[in-house]
């Protein structure tokens, strides 16, 4: 019996250790548990392979170094006034369980069309805003104003001014049946970096046309001095010669 289970765990050891890994997943309190328990039967054996950790002069130095550069940030992020630096620890289970997902996303055979529809609500929601922002913030604000005449709850005016943009927008796209609510609020985020960036530029070009408006006036003046002590020089000069 004993070698009839060697030789099945030899035989089905990607399988086994494939079912260990379901059930360790399955049951994360269970093998938390359990881990505990093991450490608190076997305290002197991690304390020997803590031992042997430390023997080692590299590993031993690697540890010090990263303890150290750890309280180095830590210093500095207190003397600055900022919040200590914070980490979610994921465990083995939570990492495979994203990469189920994060394949389950790449792999789906919809997933360039839905590509294809973000990028198109994208686009539009930024060309609309630019072309037509005054307008739907007008509406938005004779929306928020009529709720509050009417004693409805407040709402945020920016939410409005997005919710009509991609209503309007959505309804003149013939596809927008891939996209999920957390699609739509991407999109509308990257409208909003992509106006702001536009109002960048278009603040950039002002100012870079309102620099070169003022040289050319401050060179005309400039000439039209040295054209003014020019000719009176000139003069003086006639009239001294007579």
């Amino acid at each position: 019996m004993t070698q009839y289970l060697a030789r099945y765990r030899r035989t089905h050891r990607e399988e086994l250790n494939e079912r260990a890994t379901i059930w360790r997943d399955s049951a994360p309190h269970t093998m938390k548990a359990a881990r505990k328990a093991w450490a608190d039967r076997n305290k002197e054996r991690t304390a020997e392979i803590q031992r042997k950790r430390r023997n080692d002069p590299e590993k031993y130095r690697a540890d010090l170094d990263k303890n150290n550069a750890a309280k180095r940030l830590a210093h500095r992020l207190e003397r600055a006034g900022l919040p200590p630096k914070r980490l979610h620890r994921t465990t083995a289970a939570e990492r495979r369980a994203n990469d189920r997902v994060a394949a389950a996303y790449f792999d789906d055979p919809a997933l360039s069309e839905r590509l294809r529809q973000f990028a198109q609500l994208t686009q539009r929601l930024t060309e609309h805003m630019l072309t037509h922002g005054d307008r739907v913030r007008r509406f938005a604000q004779a929306f928020v104003a009529t709720r509050s005449r009417m004693a409805l709850p407040a709402v945020d005016v920016e939410q409005v001014v997005w919710a009509r943009a991609v209503e309007i927008v959505t309804d003149r796209m013939k596809r927008v049946d891939l996209l999920t609510s957390r699609d739509v609020a991407a999109a509308v985020r990257s409208a909003k970096s992509n106006i702001a960036a536009a109002e960048g530029d278009r603040r950039t070009r002002q100012l870079r046309a309102d620099i070169e408006t003022q040289v050319r006036r401050t060179a005309c003046a400039c000439l039209r001095k040295q054209s003014s002590r020019t000719r009176c020089e000139s003069v003086r000069v006639r009239h001294r010669s007579r």
